[in-house]
């Protein structure tokens, strides 16, 4: 934030977090037959269970994980959990222009049993911390990286 204070909402100007949440969750509630995208995992991804939560009342939201694995790196073990967990409802995401470098990273977060790595090398800074990879198994990662997708977008499934 110290680099962008124009990424904060915060403030007697702005509402709550907490009222955010609740005004986007009342619209997935009202509508069932949509399907909702909560990008960079519904923008909690430092609270999994929150976000299971409601995962587990709207099966209609689906999340992806574009720009936060700083947040779900540095919980490795609650964010494999969840992955694991909702498998059929998460997406691939990156919030960053097609680069390698940033790929690579996104890779090294979900596929690899790596401990301790700084993430920034292919993104933003998002925090001062390191992250630690998930080494999600291989079904889980064709879901996550494209058949959700496919599911989701009613797209062609490439074979």
């Amino acid at each position: 934030m110290n680099d962008h204070p124009d990424w904060v909402f915060h403030g007697s100007r702005f509402p709550a977090r907490a009222e955010l949440h609740a005004q986007r969750n009342r619209v997935a509630a009202r509508h069932p037959e949509t399907t909702f995208i909560y990008a960079h995992i519904g923008n909690d991804g430092e609270d999994l269970a929150e976000v299971g939560r409601w995962l587990d009342a709207y099966p209609n939201v689906v999340v992806e994980i574009g720009a936060r694995i700083s947040e779900l790196g540095r919980q490795p073990y609650s964010a494999r959990r969840f992955f694991i967990r909702y498998q059929d409802r998460v997406l691939f995401g990156s919030d960053t222009t097609p680069d390698r470098k940033a790929y690579r990273m996104y890779f090294r977060f979900l596929e690899s049993d790596d401990e301790y790595f700084d993430p920034a090398g292919g993104h933003h800074r998002q925090g001062m911390w390191m992250i630690y990879g998930v080494f999600l198994p291989r079904g889980v990662l064709e879901k996550v990286y494209h058949q959700n997708a496919e599911r989701v977008f009613r797209l062609e499934p490439k074979r």
